[in-house]
């Protein structure tokens, strides 16, 4: 399973992504559900990612929501 690069363009300037086709995959779910494009919400998660890099803080912030989701229905 080998991470596939895509760019995109995050407040003017062009940059890559590489991801794992299930992370691909997750993201545009999660961009769906929240009403918004892929490149939106890449660009959402480059603004709080800090020090990390931008594939590993897309792979953490999918993980996070994966996470919260599943404790929000532990609680249910």
């Amino acid at each position: 399973m080998r991470p596939e690069k895509r760019s995109f363009s995050i407040q003017g300037h062009r940059t890559s992504v590489s991801l794992e086709e299930a992370f691909w995959i997750a993201l545009k779910e999660a961009a769906a559900e929240d009403g918004t494009t892929i490149a939106n919400l890449i660009s959402s998660i480059d603004k709080g990612r800090g020090e990390a890099g931008l594939s590993s803080a897309v792979r953490v912030w999918l993980l996070d929501r994966l996470k919260a989701r599943a404790q929000a229905r532990a609680s249910d």
